[in-house]
């Protein structure tokens, strides 16, 4: 209907569920947006109480099916939306824009698609037990001190640690090994809406330099690529102080989008 809010789609990253938007979800109601926060499969729920009972199916699901569920969601709604998304939210948001699905996005801090390699040491110190090949199907448990290497490493031990008991979840190997595959592809060439392209110069699981290399794959691409770095950041820009800087200038991108 005329005058109606547009619908703006949120993707949580690894690690993460609906709970990690709660920060931005006020503030995107008041810049005139309706907030639409599904968690992935399996990710429903309070952080501590799915820390304490995983998911026997967890360990089951991929990048693929985290895709679908963002289709799915789409599907029922009665126009395409806006969407954000952080880490392998951000990748989610590539997908997106990659099958039209979508009016314009942000990827924040986006994981790496095929094809997109990052040689940076911390790129895999943080990211290979995640992968690891050895340890089957069995769900990633992360611990409070890996999660202040692999996120928080510019905050303090106690802020880290507290920011791990509000939002922390248990998580798939399966996700980030299967953007490995032909799921993590994005046809770069494609004519694609609105995308900007954010990174935190102390990100370690998705550093700046692959941010960067990621979105320049877009520069033949005939659709709009803005990418923008910020200082101080590392991979949990979407939580930690400064955070409003962040969501505003991704606000602020969508709004122009839709002029």
């Amino acid at each position: 209907m005329p005058g109606a809010r547009p619908t703006l789609l949120f993707a949580h990253g690894m690690y993460m569920n609906a709970t990690s938007w709660a920060p931005w979800v006020g503030r995107a109601e008041a810049a005139g947006f309706e907030p639409l926060v599904p968690s992935w499969p399996y990710h429903d729920g309070a952080p501590a109480e799915l820390r304490r009972h995983i998911d026997p199916q967890l360990g089951r699901l991929t990048f693929g099916r985290v895709v679908q569920h963002y289709t799915d969601v789409i599907s029922t709604l009665t126009e395409p939306p806006l969407v954000i998304g952080h880490s392998v939210g951000g990748l989610v948001v590539q997908k997106l824009l990659n099958d039209g699905l979508v009016r314009a996005g942000v990827a924040i801090s986006s994981a790496p698609p095929l094809g997109v390699i990052s040689f940076d040491p911390h790129f895999f110190r943080a990211n290979l037990p995640h992968v690891n090949p050895f340890a089957g199907n069995r769900p990633v448990v992360m611990t409070p001190e890996r999660f202040h290497y692999t996120f928080c490493n510019t905050m303090s031990r106690v802020s880290s640690d507290r920011a791990f008991e509000d939002y922390v979840v248990p998580e798939s190997r399966n996700v980030p090994r299967s953007t490995l595959t032909r799921s993590g592809r994005i046809h770069f060439r494609r004519r694609h809406a609105p995308l900007l392209m954010i990174a935190g110069n102390r990100d370690h699981l998705c550093p700046l330099p692959a941010v960067r290399r990621n979105a320049g794959r877009y520069r033949r691409s005939p659709g709009l690529t803005r990418f923008q770095a910020f200082s101080g950041r590392s991979h949990f820009i979407c939580n930690q102080e400064g955070w409003e800087e962040v969501a505003d200038a991704s606000l602020d991108f969508l709004r122009a989008a839709l002029d």
